[in-house]
């Protein structure tokens, strides 16, 4: 099934640090966009056909523009690249409606908000509504030196820039969890954290903070398509494939023209999700909860794959 995308045109494109691109999206007639939550995020369709997807950084009550945060990064597949070679005033393209598998929690205490490098851009969000809300939080911006990265000038002017603290990596400034977490309580804290993957596993490891009280977001994640074939019943088709060691089920299924829509292409936004009727799933994604995984009644088409023979899908 086609996504749900709206079009937007960059209506403002600044260059922020050394490698950051802040852009500004505005529907194409500059009516209200849809309202989002903090945490969430948009697929962003780019003009050679990659979809990527980015934190939302703006303040959740202001409507008239989505704010995206892009890292140039050497290591990409090709789509921060494209976003700051190809992205300029003017531009129009689609992207999705808002998604969040981020959300903060209602009610906490209070709230701890850590984002390593340009995963501080959900948390600009965050704590905006936050502050609009009259909650108790803090924010830790992590990043190797003043310079590096993006948001930080704006972070000194915010509105709640007496509870936002800088850790530069250059000069010893490095973030020390279990003190933030000694500091403000344990008991009751929500910790948020987002940033390179061995970033927030130190720091979710030093704060040993329960599991239900740390939260992470992921936009990428290592792929492991290995193990033996297994059969896909496409029962609203009426069509079985076999799926080949090492091939996903979305290439299994596309060979007998059955498209399964996918965006991430890495088990974490959610898009290729099929609704599992018989077998048992090995799941390989990071989206999913450890409850729904049990449960084996949905599977990430694009990189998870079977325990049993045969696997029977509602598509």
């Amino acid at each position: 099934m086609q996504a749900d995308t709206l079009q937007v045109v960059v209506r403002r494109r600044r260059q922020q640090g050394e490698n950051v691109v802040v852009l500004d999206l505005a529907g194409v007639d500059d009516a209200a966009l849809p309202p989002f939550e903090a945490g969430a995020h948009v697929d962003v369709h780019l003009p050679s056909g990659l979809v990527r997807q980015y934190s939302l950084c703006g303040d959740p009550a202001d409507r008239r523009a989505y704010r995206l945060g892009v890292l140039r990064d050497a290591a990409s597949r090709g789509g921060s690249q494209a976003v700051h070679e190809v992205l300029g005033e003017g531009v129009q393209l689609a992207i999705s409606r808002p998604r969040n598998h981020f959300p903060l929690v209602a009610g906490a205490r209070h709230s701890v908000l850590v984002g390593g490098g340009i995963g501080i851009t959900p948390m600009i969000a965050m704590a905006h509504a936050l502050a609009a809300a009259g909650a108790s939080f803090e924010l830790h911006y992590c990043l190797r030196s003043p310079s590096s990265g993006g948001f930080v000038d704006e972070l000194k002017a915010a509105p709640f820039a007496d509870r936002v603290s800088f850790h530069f990596s250059v000069g010893g400034g490095r973030i020390d969890p279990a003190a933030v977490l000694d500091r403000c309580g344990r008991e009751g804290t929500q910790l948020y954290v987002c940033g390179p993957a061995g970033f927030m596993d130190a720091v979710m490891e030093a704060a040993a903070l329960p599991k239900a009280q740390m939260h992470r977001e992921l936009f990428g994640a290592e792929v492991d398509t290995s193990g033996g074939g297994f059969e896909v019943v496409a029962q609203a088709s009426g069509k079985t494939v076999s799926v080949a060691p090492g091939q996903t089920i979305v290439a299994a299924l596309a060979g007998i023209g059955i498209r399964i829509e996918v965006s991430c292409q890495e088990g974490v936004c959610g898009t290729c999700v099929c609704t599992v009727l018989e077998g048992e799933c090995d799941h390989r994604d990071v989206y999913l909860t450890e409850d729904e995984r049990e449960a084996h009644d949905q599977i990430m088409a694009c990189c998870s794959r079977a325990r049993s023979s045969r696997l029977v899908l509602d598509v």
